[in-house]
């Protein structure tokens, strides 16, 4: 990470606070003395404060986090929109609308209607319209761009605010702090570090200084964002955002579990259920084959033919057979109920 020296510190005047008579006492542990009515800070405790702070938004943007530029004052709108459009991040360097955060749903209707005009502007709608109507709208379109045109590409609330003077952006601070958004803040002698999640003590007027703060933050920004992992995808993987927004990377789904169930059908033996249905038609046959004995015994009686009980023996072995044919798929656990139907078709044949 690009680091800031002391000397860099102290050649931009970061040293220097407000007179002593509007300091804020709960600056005093950030106070080296006091030179000619005014303040010294610190720069042994700014500067690892200032790194604290460059190595968190570093972190914050290598998890694609977003910052925004915060500074309205004469002396560090130069400086913010520049090292913020250096870094791609939004910023605010106009006047900050009231409810650019806590709102931020009414504010991207403004921004739609910003970008409606530069399209329009853009494809010659404006050269359509009467002098009146296109001047307008024209004017619109520049009232927007004043205020609205650094965050007209942030999508969403920021992750990080970083801000110059919190004496000047206290309604930017406070809707930072009721939405629970850190604050990078650069703080004076005359303001107050106690909404401030990251503090850096030092000159929030010198535009030197401004620029050395802006400019860390920017290099930070970008040193996050080449620390990106870069997500190489097969030809069986996608990558898709969580709840936040960042990239995870995944796996087309796997069919191994759908596969192993399918080999275990495969080898787990089916059971036949051919007995019941062997049996129940053994009865219909036996029922024939008694009838078949019946008509027999009849005609050989008429005939004078063989003795009644070789013609009873002669049936009911013809019923045996017409039942065993009947159930020939039935299992081995299943031959009782074949071997029953067998036994009443003798016992009704000798009947």
């Amino acid at each position: 990470m690009s680091s800031v020296s002391m000397r860099q510190m102290l050649e931009a005047g970061v040293h220097f606070g407000h007179q002593t008579r509007y300091w804020n006492p709960k600056m005093a542990p950030y106070i080296f003395g006091e030179r000619n009515k005014i303040h010294i800070i610190n720069l042994e405790k700014s500067l690892p404060m200032f790194g604290d702070a460059l190595t968190f938004v570093k972190n914050i943007v290598a998890d694609g986090g977003t910052v925004l530029f915060v500074g309205t004052k004469r002396s560090a709108r130069d400086a913010m929109r520049e090292e913020a459009i250096r870094c791609g991040m939004p910023f605010v360097c106009q006047r900050w609308l009231g409810g650019t955060l806590t709102n931020f749903r009414t504010i991207r209707q403004s921004i739609k209607r910003l970008m409606r005009l530069e399209a329009q502007s853009a494809d010659g709608t404006f050269e359509q319209l009467t002098k009146k109507e296109a001047l307008g709208l024209r004017r619109e379109m520049e009232k927007l761009e004043n205020s609205l045109g650094g965050i007209k590409e942030m999508g969403s609330l920021p992750d990080v605010m970083f801000l110059v003077d919190v004496e000047q952006e206290e309604i930017a601070l406070k809707e930072a702090k009721k939405l629970g958004i850190p604050v990078v803040a650069i703080v004076d002698t005359n303001s107050s570090p106690e909404k401030v999640d990251f503090v850096v003590p030092g000159n929030d007027d010198a535009m030197r200084a401004i620029r050395l703060y802006a400019g860390g933050i920017a290099d930070a920004v970008l040193e996050g964002k080449a620390s990106v992992p870069q997500v190489t995808l097969g030809e069986d993987e996608f990558v898709e955002l969580d709840e936040e927004g960042k990239p995870r990377k995944k796996s087309a789904p796997k069919k191994k579990a759908a596969s192993k169930k399918a080999a275990a059908k495969k080898k787990a033996p089916r059971k036949v259920a051919v007995a019941p249905q062997a049996a129940e038609e053994a009865k219909p046959e036996a029922a024939k084959a008694d009838e078949a004995k019946s008509e027999e015994a009849e005609a050989t009686a008429a005939d004078g033919g063989p003795e009644p009980a070789q013609a009873e023996d002669s049936g009911a072995a013809k019923a045996a057979d017409a039942a065993t044919e009947a159930a020939p798929a039935a299992s081995a656990e299943d031959s009782g109920a074949t071997d029953a139907a067998a036994d009443k078709a003798e016992k009704s044949a000798k009947e």
